[in-house]
């Protein structure tokens, strides 16, 4: 892979999705940086500045969408970096509301497969020539 941050932050609450996640985008050459809310999340995010954040909306503590407020308007990184939200929610308010953040893909949990996942990441990451 020719891009020069690898890392990917993965902001799920749960643990069994969360480990097939790091699993394969560690797999793939990624490296994976974990959280279990969006509390934890912004915390690693702006400490470690992934290329790209693999974010949930429903959690604990602070949900995806919090975060995603916070990230995009109290630091300057955070209003640029790509986020895929990964949600079961089809509620178009939410879709609607996520969107108006800027730089976001919005994935149903459901619809996508690892393989899907991992080629959009790239996607985002390694500029067209």
């Amino acid at each position: 892979m020719d891009i020069e941050n690898k890392s990917v932050l993965i902001v799920e609450d749960d643990i069994a999705l969360r480990k097939v996640l790091v699993d394969k985008l560690t797999d793939e050459g990624f490296v994976a940086l974990e959280a279990v809310d969006g509390l934890e999340g912004l915390k690693v995010a702006l400490e470690k500045h992934p290329a790209i954040i693999l974010l949930d909306i429903f959690m604990p503590r602070m949900d995806g969408i919090t975060m995603l407020s916070k990230l995009r308007s109290e630091d300057a990184w955070g209003k640029h970096v790509h986020v895929i939200v990964l949600t079961n929610s089809t509620d178009a308010q939410t879709i609607a509301r996520v969107s108006s953040f800027g730089d976001t893909d919005f994935l149903i949990k459901a619809e996508w497969s690892l393989e899907a996942l991992v080629a959009r990441i790239r996607e985002k990451l390694i500029p067209a020539k």
